[in-house]
């Protein structure tokens, strides 16, 4: 079953006379919902009784378009029962927050990513904390994790856009903290653990920042077993199974980036290097990805 929701929002999108309207499918929902948007700006030169049976129309046309999508979205049992299991209180000493915003996150991200993804996320904070410790320092749990459980948001087909995927995601964090009235001092933090985790800018800033960049890292290429026992990764990996991390991992990305190349960030000194310094050959992440030593 398909739900159509109506509402009035200010949006840019398709133009049909002085009506403007969006609408998306939101699948974190049960039943499925397509949400129309409407543009409340300006005169609207309909009724009120012919705006709803125009959008009326509109509706059986997406329904037809979507059904299909829905259908092959929900056909997923094993997913479904994976994200209606309670998560581990403990896992390798380190203990998942478990505040009322931290819950909140953890179903935003269970709902719109990937098991593979979202296990990645939780991975990150695990590994990110252990990190941490080894190192001495001191971090706030609730934002590390926050940080951690959201930060590829921007790789799911929800919050995926134009812009880098980091940032894409780190406005997506910062959105749905702002919907919960968390203060926002604390979701800048979060704001910055997101957008820098792939850039080694954040490897400088405060442990609640770099460590979510630290704990992607470790998961992602592997971890530095002089800070991290391997007793404590195989109990992480136990908890949250890479499900085929290396190929879903940059198959996501790569779709991501057919569908918005301008995500692929680029800075202007490797365009100079490339240009400059040919003889300099930085090895392939993709590369990388494949050597991490993980038995997938």
């Amino acid at each position: 079953m398909i739900v159509f929701a109506f509402r009035v929002w200010p949006v840019f999108s398709d133009v049909h006379g002085t009506l403007s309207f969006s609408y998306r499918l939101d699948r974190s929902l049960e039943p499925p919902y397509i949400v129309v948007d409407l543009m409340d700006e300006g005169e609207i030169s309909m009724n009120r009784r012919e705006a709803i049976q125009g959008l009326g129309a509109l509706a059986c046309s997406i329904a037809v378009q979507s059904a299909a999508s829905v259908d092959s979205r929900t056909e997923q049992p094993a997913a479904a029962q994976s994200a209606a299991e309670p998560l581990p209180s403990v896992v390798a000493g380190v203990r998942l927050v478990d505040s009322k915003i931290a819950r909140i996150a953890t179903e935003l991200s269970r709902s719109v990513s990937p098991p593979y993804l979202f296990n990645h996320a939780a991975r990150t904070f695990l590994l990110g904390s252990l990190v941490g410790r080894a190192l001495g320092q001191k971090f706030d749990e609730e934002l590390l994790y926050l940080a951690c459980i959201l930060h590829d948001l921007g790789l799911t087909e929800r919050f995926e856009g134009d812009l880098p995927f980091e940032i894409q995601g780190a406005e997506a964090a910062k959105h749905f903290l702002e919907e919960h009235a968390y203060a926002r001092e604390r979701s800048t933090i979060v704001w910055d653990g997101i957008a820098m985790h792939a850039s080694r800018i954040g490897q400088f800033k405060q442990p609640e920042i770099a460590l979510v960049g630290e704990g992607a890292g470790a998961d992602v290429l592997g971890p530095d077993f002089s800070q991290v026992k391997k007793s404590d990764v195989d109990e992480v990996l136990k908890a949250f199974p890479r499900l085929k991390f290396k190929d879903a991992f940059v198959e996501t990305c790569a779709e991501v980036v057919r569908k918005h190349p301008r995500s692929a960030s680029q800075t202007f000194m490797r365009d100079i290097r490339e240009r400059y310094v040919p003889e300099f050959h930085p090895p392939n992440f993709c590369d990388r990805i494949a050597q991490a030593p993980f038995s997938e």
